[in-house]
């Protein structure tokens, strides 16, 4: 990595970079000691506007304490860790845990967008799958839904949109009376899924979702030209958490098994009452955790 002032306003900035040994107008100034991790840093200074800073300037988790625990902490919340087990098994504070989950996330969507340009900028996506995954924030009361497209066979996820939707059956007039009528932000949804969707796949690309009645027209809207199929719901097998169905054939496969190994490996979706979703930020977070290691482990050890 190559090192240069970090002093915008320096007329080095950017002009003189150090490499393997000190030239130019950054010269090595000590070292300090950083306690996290146990390491004697290397500390600079530009020669020109006296600005000081360290390699540690330069990392991505530059004033990170704890930083140790990052990639393994990754690891775990993508199989199935939660939040408080895991402040318990790297023997840390929940508060830590809750800010790197923020990082982990921001940092997990933006290695996603830059995946997807070297995925399939020479190649776009000829074949895609799409639904909905229902789960709740809070209470059972206060319903989400993940609308989800994976690439069939690869089952390569390619994007996600996390909105919220008013309760169903018997729930609903329960949800009213404790929370009042809540908006149907589903729409808003995949619109957006579909919009970001637009660069990645072929214009005549197969698409293929349940027979939801509203999908066609907001597919539509963005690939006039794509051949979408429906194919009707079936019921689903115990094993999958009722995303597996329990027939011989499913054509909605990889869609299908994608949103069970999310169930199984994502605590959030565990449909379990102490695995709840608190804040709707902090499943999106989680949810990108999860895509990033799906499509470069799980799926895709080679990418």
């Amino acid at each position: 990595m190559k090192r240069y002032c970090v002093n915008l306003e320096c007329s080095e900035h950017q002009s003189k970079h150090l490499g393997s040994t000190v030239s130019g107008q950054v010269s090595r100034k000590g070292f300090f000691y950083r306690q996290c991790d146990r390491r004697y840093i290397q500390r600079f200074k530009c020669l020109v506007c006296k600005t000081q800073f360290s390699r540690a300037t330069f990392d991505p988790d530059y004033r990170q304490h704890r930083r140790e625990i990052n990639e393994r902490l990754f690891v775990f919340l993508a199989s199935g860790g939660t939040q408080r087990r895991a402040a318990i098994y790297f023997e840390t504070d929940r508060k830590t845990i809750l800010r790197k989950l923020k990082i982990l996330g921001a940092r997990a969507r933006a290695d996603h967008q830059e995946w997807l340009v070297e995925r399939f900028q020479d190649s776009p996506v000829e074949h895609m799958q799409f639904d909905d995954l229902e789960t709740s924030e809070h209470t059972k009361c206060k319903p989400l839904s993940v609308t989800l497209a994976v690439r069939n066979k690869s089952r390569e996820i390619l994007d996600f949109q996390v909105k919220r939707m008013p309760a169903k059956g018997h729930l609903s007039k329960i949800a009213r009376r404790k929370y009042g009528m809540r908006k149907d932000e589903r729409p808003e949804g995949w619109n957006q899924l579909f919009k970001n969707l637009k660069p990645l796949l072929h214009p005549e690309a197969l698409c293929e979702s349940d027979e939801n009645p509203h999908y066609p027209k907001h597919l539509k809207r963005y690939f006039p030209h794509a051949k979408h199929i429906r194919h009707k719901g079936a019921r689903g097998a115990i094993v999958g958490q009722g995303e597996l169905k329990k027939q011989k054939y499913d054509p909605l496969f990889s869609l299908n098994h994608t949103c069970a190994m999310l169930r199984a490996n994502i605590n959030r979706l565990f449909r379990k009452t102490w695995n709840t979703t608190k804040k709707v930020e902090a499943l999106i977070d989680h949810l990108w955790i999860y895509v990033r290691y799906h499509n470069a482990v799980l799926v895709g050890p080679d990418l």
